[in-house]
């Protein structure tokens, strides 16, 4: 349920939230809960926003991060030093304060001053409409995809889609082997070896682990007919990507952010 994403809040904010939240109409279009320390919390919709009459404080944010880590902070440090922690279900926090610099890399977050929850929602069939653009009748497998976009246009929940569809199968695709690399967890919501997303029966799902990794130790050890990541954008990832489309004939599907379009899908 949606609704559980209230209970890792601290107690007062948590009632704030069931008590202004009350309709599935409005948890349908909510997409970001963002609590400040001294601010207003501010609910962020599809089109519009809500600022709610309560002023976070200090022990509200640590009472909310305690909770996101399972009483355990110190367990989630690498997550926390990256800027961000999945929970069940993928929604991902965002994590703002005073980082700590050594060797050029963020080694603690500490003094946190914002956490920004970020709605994760898969959308059964999104997908439907487009899967034709991208199947390969003719050797009956996939065209090597690249689903480019700008931040927050829907890049990861089609993808999610697209891989629930060709690992299903469809009436025009027989159900491919899909290896997922789900590095920030968006994709499959992992939860204690389950995935929490309907990503479909052939998937196989690498988690929390680096794509450049993750692509290599799935081609290895899975025989994946297709190779899914999301959000590529580093060096490594594009090496990885040429290697992948080198080994055996692997299909791919990536993710990235770029203004470039060559299908635009509405």
């Amino acid at each position: 349920m949606l609704y559980d994403i209230f209970n890792f809040f601290s107690n007062n904010i948590s009632k704030i939230l069931k008590e202004t939240m009350k309709t599935e109409d409005e948890m349908k279009f909510l997409e970001e809960i963002r609590i400040r320390n001294g601010k207003n919390i501010i609910l962020k919709f599809n089109s519009n926003e809500k600022i709610i009459n309560y002023i976070v404080n200090s022990k509200d944010i640590l009472e909310t991060l305690q909770n996101i880590c399972e009483n355990s902070i110190y367990s989630y440090q690498k997550e926390i030093c990256e800027g961000y922690i999945t929970i069940k279900g993928g929604h991902r926090i965002g994590i703002a304060g005073n980082c700590v610099i050594e060797n050029n890399k963020v080694i603690n977050i500490n003094y946190i001053s914002s956490l920004n929850f970020r709605i994760a929602k898969q959308i059964i069939g999104c997908s439907n409409n487009m899967l034709n653009n991208i199947i390969d009748r003719k050797n009956e497998n996939i065209y090597n995809t690249l689903i480019l976009s700008l931040p927050g246009a829907g890049k990861t929940t089609l993808l999610r889609d697209i891989v629930r569809n060709i690992s299903n199968g469809s009436e025009f695709l027989k159900g491919l082997t899909v290896g997922l690399v789900d590095e920030r967890g968006e994709i499959s919501a992992m939860y204690k070896g389950e995935a929490q997303n309907d990503i479909g029966n052939r998937t196989d799902v690498l988690a929390n682990i680096p794509k450049a990794i993750g692509m290599k130790m799935l081609i290895r050890s899975m025989a994946p007919q297709v190779i899914v990541a999301d959000e590529i954008g580093s060096n490594e990832d594009i090496i990885a990507i040429n290697e992948a489309m080198c080994s055996r004939h692997k299909r791919n599907l990536y993710s990235t952010w770029s203004e470039f379009k060559r299908i635009i899908f509405k």
